[in-house]
């Protein structure tokens, strides 16, 4: 029995599709599926489902606000909600100013994408301060180590990216703010251990702290993504 497609698996042909047009792209910024960003273009955004439906369209919407070039990536299959009434989905989306990515994901084989309709000027305009919000989270990660489309699993933002920066730092034993920041080159760093969001830290005394029993247990959990943080903070 074949089985089901979801909608994780439709993020590597569109990564793949993007980044043959020289956009760099990551997954999972502040909420869209799939960002893409490429020097002299605007910010792009898709959302990706396995089939057509409101909640795609009322998720285009909403990336409005980051971003006037939004597309609808869906797969393509008899269940897309896309059969016998593909000129109508067009037109919905023209008007809408979504274009729309068809995800074509064979047995065995790498899916591949075809461009059904492209963006066009939508009437509502983006936020500028959410738009340099997204920019700002995207530019910040290192690498790409989420999957677009993925549900009630963590995403690694570039905060957490940073707080698992000084974990690794503290995998030797307690050190001081100043020694962290020097190792780390996180600036902010003072924020991080303070808030302490995700409960690694302890503060053993003022200006010096250590690892907690959670922090002990996330450098085994998150060894694998470590091992990639190896790129300095900007």
């Amino acid at each position: 029995m074949t089985q089901a497609i979801r909608e994780t698996d439709l993020y590597q042909p569109v990564k793949m599709f993007f980044e043959a047009q020289g956009y760099e792209v990551k997954s999972e910024v502040c909420g869209c599926d799939v960002v893409a960003i490429k020097a002299n273009n605007p910010i792009t955004i898709i959302e990706l489902k396995t089939r057509f439906n409101l909640e795609l369209l009322l998720q285009g919407v909403d990336r409005l606000s980051y971003s006037n070039t939004i597309y609808l990536a869906i797969l393509e299959s008899p269940n897309s909600g896309l059969k016998n009434r593909l000129n109508k989905v067009k037109k919905l989306c023209y008007i809408l100013g979504f274009g729309i990515l068809l995800v074509t994901i064979p047995v065995d084989k790498v899916g591949y994408v075809t461009t059904i309709l492209e963006p066009a000027s939508s009437r509502l305009s983006n936020n500028k301060r959410k738009s340099k919000k997204l920019s700002k989270e995207f530019q910040n990660r290192c690498g790409d180590l989420n999957t677009g489309g993925s549900t009630r699993i963590p995403i690694m933002t570039a905060y957490r990216q940073n707080a698992l920066r000084v974990l690794n730092s503290l995998q030797n034993g307690r050190k001081t703010v100043a020694e962290l920041r020097e190792q780390t080159g996180i600036n902010n760093i003072g924020n991080i251990l303070q808030r302490n969001f995700y409960g690694w830290f302890l503060r053993t005394e003022r200006g010096v702290y250590e690892l907690s029993t959670e922090g002990l247990k996330t450098t085994q959990k998150y060894a694998h993504v470590i091992r990639e943080l190896t790129i300095p903070y900007k």
